[in-house]
């Protein structure tokens, strides 16, 4: 089960983009996200890393939770006090992320 189906199924709202470049219109046009949760290895010009540190410069109200199976990294370095769960994580672990920031 892939992470967006589980989420909804835990009653969150998901909007899924598959490269950083389809995330930045649906961050710029909606008004009502709360949490980003990427990885840090994603398709595309811009890598998780530095679509979660655009997006603590441009929505600080928008929590952060990063993922990464090929890099370890702490909540410290990830910017605006983001969460990091590290691959391979259970539903519960990462549920747990995204309700506590949230």
């Amino acid at each position: 089960m892939l992470a967006a189906d589980f989420l909804q199924d835990e009653g969150f709202t998901v909007l899924e983009a598959a490269t950083a470049e389809e995330a930045l219109p649906i961050l710029e046009s909606r008004s009502d996200i709360g949490v980003l949760f990427t990885d840090v290895n994603m398709p595309g010009k811009m890598d998780g890393l530095t679509l979660a540190a655009h997006v603590a410069e441009h929505w600080p109200h928008i929590r952060l939770v990063v993922t990464s199976g090929r890099q370890g990294l702490t909540n410290e370095e990830l910017p605006d006090d983001g969460q990091f769960v590290e691959k391979p994580y259970r539903q519960c672990q990462l549920v747990d992320a995204i309700a506590l920031a949230a």
